[in-house]
Order: structure tokens, then sequence, then C-alpha cells
């Protein structure tokens, strides 16, 4: 015998078990009809819907797939997800080779440092970035008056030092 509690919960166990086969059930039959609108035309899914979709199909498993999936086959889906699972090792997210370029507010703020005083050195650029939260080295802010600098300021901070670049 069940006690009331029990057979409250599978009551309601077996009301939310129905409730989730009929939402299943009207979107299957919103896939056929879409599908039936479609006729023959191949649709055309970007990246991220691919991915998605991908994702979704491998928890089903191909047996069940085969039931449902009516916009892709099944094996698509799991080609998908073989290159989605290969591209996540291969590497070909990762930038290229050395360190990534100085955010821009930095280098904007060393440009600005270096134009309203011009007889600060990088180390002192380098000290009153610092006072503002931001890590940079001395030699990142040579290269970011080299690179952006006129002649003139970069010569003038490189005389003061005595050292050239």
């Amino acid at each position: 015998m069940l006690d009331p509690f029990q057979f409250l919960l599978v009551a309601i166990a077996g009301w939310t078990n129905h409730r989730h086969f009929q939402v299943i059930e009207y979107l299957r039959e919103e896939n056929r009809v879409l599908r039936e609108q479609l006729g023959d035309r191949r649709l055309r899914f970007n990246d991220d819907q691919r991915r998605r979709l991908a994702v979704r199909a491998k928890g089903l498993g191909r047996k069940l797939l085969a039931e449902v999936a009516s916009l892709v086959t099944p094996d698509t889906l799991m080609a998908s997800h073989r290159k989605l699972i290969a591209e996540k090792y291969d590497g070909h997210n990762q930038g290229g080779p050395g360190r990534p370029r100085t955010r821009e507010e930095r280098e904007d703020l060393a440009l600005r440092m270096a134009e309203e005083n011009r007889t600060w050195g990088y180390r002192r650029i380098q000290g009153a970035i610092a006072n503002l939260g931001y890590k940079i080295a001395r030699s990142t802010i040579a290269d970011i008056l080299r690179r952006h600098a006129s002649n003139q300021l970069l010569s003038a901070t490189e005389k003061r030092l005595g050292k050239s670049f």
C-alpha cells in the first residue's frame, strides 16, 4: 500500500510525464508542418545553429534521433558533433604566435601622457600609469611611442635617457 504522500508523488510524476509527452508530440507535428512547407528546399544553418543542434543530438543518441529529427538526418547531426569535438582539440581557435597586443586604452593613455608631459621618460610614464591601476612595462611604453608618436617626441625621450631602442 502507498501512503498518501507517495500516491501524490506518483500522480504528479505521471501528470508531468504526460505533459512532457504532449509537448514533444506538438513539437514533432510542428516540425512536420514546417518540413512540408519547405518542400525539397534545403535548410541552411549557421555555425551557431549547427553547434546547438549537434550538442542536443549527442545527448539523444542515434536511435532516438531517427524518430525525432525531421530537419536534419541523424548522420549529419552526429558528424557535426564529431567535427565540434575535433575543433575543440585541434587548436584552430588559438591566436597567432607571440604575446597579445597591449590594449588600446593603455596605448592611448601612454601616448596621451607622453604628449602632455614631453619631459617624462618611459619610467615616469610607467609610474604614472601604474598609479592609475594599470601594469605596463617600460619597454612596452617604448614600443608604443615608437609605433605611434612623432619622431620628435621619441628622439627627445631617447636623448634624455641616452639610449636608442
